[in-house]
């Protein structure tokens, strides 16, 4: 089992694929990760192809993106994917985004749990086939996510940086197939607050997204964004739906290069 500890890819970037500034857009490296993480999954034995017959599924808890660079139209590049860690509520898997050369462009880290997809509530790993021996020793550079600003903290510190609100209600294109909004969809949302103008001279650095609760077809989020001071873009975002936190979120933009 030795060989498939950690599972590669190799992509290529078309221009129907590539986002306004000719660069891999994050909700498609999103896609790629999940997908990947399914793959390595199912041939690890943990997969959809065992926890589907079950009513058994993976769901993400936490996504952290990290990049210095983003492949660029037309380029290869290439996504590597192993499990860091688990316990009995949660599996943490990282991805390694290398250019053709094999250098590193970036980090991510994702943390899943297991759902019964009909009840939708969290079950534990132990009904699952982990093996120690699977765990990888490659390490993943980038820091853990930090606690993020809740609603509250927003409200009362207005001081720290300007808040916003905006609405959105979700619609059949939104819905996965655990019938509720796919965490892409989330990723979209989230960049969609900013502005062609902020992605002419920024590119995403870092994405943290902690998700909360989930939110389904029709139902009207509420975005609240904290805009900190600063010379690039730098955000806090609480998504509540009926006041209640669907996902938190932390932005964090660069000038491109």
């Amino acid at each position: 089992m030795e060989e498939i500890k950690e599972l590669t890819q190799e992509y290529v970037l078309t221009p129907g694929a590539s986002n306004a500034a000719r660069r891999l857009p994050v909700s498609l490296l999103a896609t790629q990760i999940i997908d990947l993480a399914t793959r390595h999954a199912n041939m690890l034995g943990f997969g959809s192809e065992v926890m589907d017959p079950v009513g058994l599924g993976w769901v993400l808890s936490r996504l952290t993106i990290q990049m210095e660079r983003w492949p660029a139209t037309d380029s290869r590049y290439q996504i590597t994917t192993w499990i860091e860690n688990w316990n009995r509520r949660f599996s943490s898997r990282c991805f390694c985004v290398s250019d053709e050369q094999g250098r590193p462009m970036g980090y991510i880290r994702t943390i899943w749990m297991v759902i019964d997809v009909t009840t939708h509530r969290g079950v534990t790993t132990e009904r699952l086939n982990y093996r120690e021996h699977l765990r990888s020793e490659r390490e993943c550079p980038i820091p853990l996510q930090d606690k993020h600003v809740t609603l509250e903290k927003m409200t009362e510190n207005p001081e720290h940086g300007s808040l916003r609100r905006t609405s959105y209600r979700f619609r059949y294109t939104d819905i996965d197939f655990y019938r509720h909004v796919n965490t892409v969809r989330y990723i979209d949302l989230l960049l969609n607050q900013y502005s062609l103008e902020d992605f002419d001279a920024c590119m995403v650095q870092r994405l943290e997204i902690a998700f909360m609760h989930e939110a389904l077809y029709g139902q009207e989020v509420i975005i609240h964004r904290l805009r900190h001071a600063g010379e690039f873009p730098s955000d806090d975002f609480v998504l509540t739906v009926d006041e209640t936190p669907v996902l938190r979120s932390r932005v964090r933009l660069m000038p491109v290069r």
